[in-house]
């Protein structure tokens, strides 16, 4: 049996004949490209990096938006037996501070040698590129094209690794996380294997970016391995208007599409019952949500919303994965409505036993493990039984082979016999996952544990608020000798609330439902809370900079801003450069 190769399934992919990828651009408008024909593109850019100097190994930083040059840089790396680093273009505009450093931090984690854009991104990736002096330089998809023009493209032997991908870095640090070709493809069929029918036969619509595992290995990837028709919305055209994702789906009749628990919730708050009319949801098999908290009431009001239209809700599928197992770990049930369950708060928190308790702390069902197997420890590394909380182990094909030139972050998480300590808490019931959260972003006020997703959810659906923008944690007050509540979250328009109404209902919701009193609440403009790559809020990032005082709005956008900082990127580009010349 041949060992699992990226580039095989791509080649297999391709030889169906008319089977591709549709980019969605507005209703009506879908730019389909075949895998034939991104092929043949990704087979001249892949002779393009070896005519430039690209070994086998080498790692290539790709900053590219939805499209198909994404395809033909990330399938061409692969094609060469480079290593392609798919990292996120400047998508918050007023936060370019931010992206610079942490892209020139990936970009050195990763040790890349070449960057690969767009000729509207090259400028803003001076500084950052810069700081890493990639030898290979920072090019444009067509320029390393050219660059294979006149000559053969040579197959070499599969390298160990097939792809660097950046855990989320919600509670520190992102790392880079080796794939191997067994990593992606086995992920990818698991996947594809649960899906009702032939893969062959579902059509599949995703706005999720393709530099974060969901998009990367869940939409793209298995469906190449699966055979299966992919349409792919640009993620800015979702979160601006959030109908897009509905309209797509409709309009492709798709069986499949996938999000985090915020995107459901952005449809109901934001799509308005004119924009349903004339759509057709029926066709929507499975609607995967995972990456964060799965909250059951953002769930039941997708669902309300979109009945009209003809969305089951026996389609809304609750998964469980993370980077560092490539994607997916588990999946609840395909053929039922997702299991909401209560469990008593108080033993769940404190005496770390889940009691069912219909009154309870509701939690979504992550299913039972996929193609992997899963334990729940305590602190002593012991296996716990059902109904016991402790840290979410996995091991099986899908773990990562390790954090790259980090052997001891690698040894921290993955013990000798290949277990992966996930840093989630959770516990089994009736044989299926249920998370509480993430161990390090525990609340622990006067001795007792809170999870602070519950007090974020508390405040969904709350007039005036931004749904799932909250961050919620324990910081000392001054004079104080004990941790107390704080609460940071986004506003839709400052200018339109009354703050001192928001700021009380928000206290008294929170307090109502998780029993807490909040010491600080504070209302901040929309994208101010710090995200990862991903869009998840860093919980202990807000903290140190609430602590430091230094928690503030983004930059205003326009268009002074953008040419400033292309100009800034140019001149870094050239500083570069006139290095590399030296003296004459």
């Amino acid at each position: 049996m041949l060992p699992e190769d990226v580039a095989r399934c791509f080649r297999e992919a391709a030889a169906v004949e008319g089977l591709g990828v549709g980019f969605w651009k507005r209703p009506g408008v879908i730019d389909h490209h075949t895998y034939a024909e991104l092929l043949d593109e990704a087979e001249r850019f892949a002779t393009g990096l070896q005519a430039l100097g690209a070994k086998r190994g080498d790692r290539v930083a790709l900053v590219l938006p939805t499209g198909p040059d994404f395809y033909i840089a990330w399938f061409g790396c692969v094609l060469a037996r480079a290593v392609p680093v798919a990292l996120y273009p400047p998508v918050r505009l007023g936060r370019f501070a931010e992206w610079r450093a942490r892209t020139a931090e990936t970009l050195m984690a990763a040790e890349c040698s070449a960057v690969i854009t767009e000729r509207r991104l090259q400028g803003f990736l001076g500084e950052p590129v810069q700081q890493l002096d990639p030898p290979l330089g920072c090019r444009v998809v067509a320029n390393v094209q050219e660059h294979g023009r006149e000559r053969s493209f040579i197959e070499h032997p599969m390298g160990e690794m097939a792809a660097i991908q950046f855990s989320s870095g919600t509670t520190g640090d992102p790392k880079p996380v080796v794939l191997t070709h067994e990593n992606m493809v086995s992920n990818a069929r698991s996947i594809v294997s649960l899906l009702p029918g032939d893969s062959a036969d579902h059509i599949g619509v995703s706005w999720l970016p393709l530099y974060h595992d969901m998009g990367l290995v869940g939409c793209l990837l298995a469906a190449v391995v699966g055979h299966a028709r992919l349409t792919l919305i640009p993620p800015e055209n979702f979160v601006a208007r959030p109908i897009s994702w509905l309209q797509a789906i409709s309009e492709t009749g798709a069986t499949v599409s996938v999000a985090p628990n915020f995107a459901f919730g952005l449809v109901s708050e934001r799509v308005k019952p004119a924009e349903l009319e004339g759509l057709d949801l029926s066709t929507w098999q499975v609607a995967l949500c995972g990456a964060e908290p799965v909250h059951p009431k953002t769930m039941d009001r997708f669902s309300e919303t979109l009945s009209a239209v003809g969305f089951d809700s026996t389609a809304i599928t609750p998964v469980y994965g993370l980077a560092e197992a490539t994607l997916a770990v588990s999946f609840s049930a395909l053929d039922s409505k997702p299991r909401w369950t209560g469990f008593d708060p108080d033993q769940l928190e404190n005496d770390r036993t889940a009691v069912p308790d219909p009154d309870g702390r509701q939690i979504a069902s992550l299913g039972r493990p996929l193609n992997c197997s899963l334990t729940i420890r305590n602190a002593a590394q012991e296996v716990l039984g059902e109904g016991q909380v402790g840290t979410v182990y996995v091991k099986g094909p899908g773990v990562m082979a390790g954090y790259l030139n980090r052997k001891d972050a690698t040894r921290a998480i993955i013990d000798d016999e290949g277990w992966l300590n996930t840093g989630d808490t959770g516990f089994l019931h009736d044989g299926e996952l249920y998370l509480c959260g993430r161990e390090k972003d525990l609340i622990i006020i006067r001795g007792r544990n809170h999870d602070p997703a519950l007090v974020e959810q508390a405040l969904d659906g709350l007039p005036g608020l931004r749904s799932g923008c909250a961050a919620a944690f324990a910081s000392t007050a001054e004079k104080a000798d004990t941790e107390s509540l704080v609460v940071v979250t986004e506003v839709r328009n400052a200018k339109q609330i009354d703050a001192g109404q928001v700021e009380e209902e928000a206290r008294q919701r929170i307090q109502a439902q998780t029993g807490l009193r909040v010491e600080s609440l504070t209302l901040v403009e929309a994208g101010t809370l710090p995200r990862t790559s991903s869009g998840k809020i860093r919980r202990a990032e807000t903290r140190r900079l609430f602590e430091a005082r230094e928690l503030t709005a983004p930059d205003s956008v326009g268009m002074g801003l953008v040419v400033r900082e292309n100009v800034r990127g140019v001149l870094h580009h050239t500083m570069r450069q006139l290095r590399r010349l030296g003296p004459r």
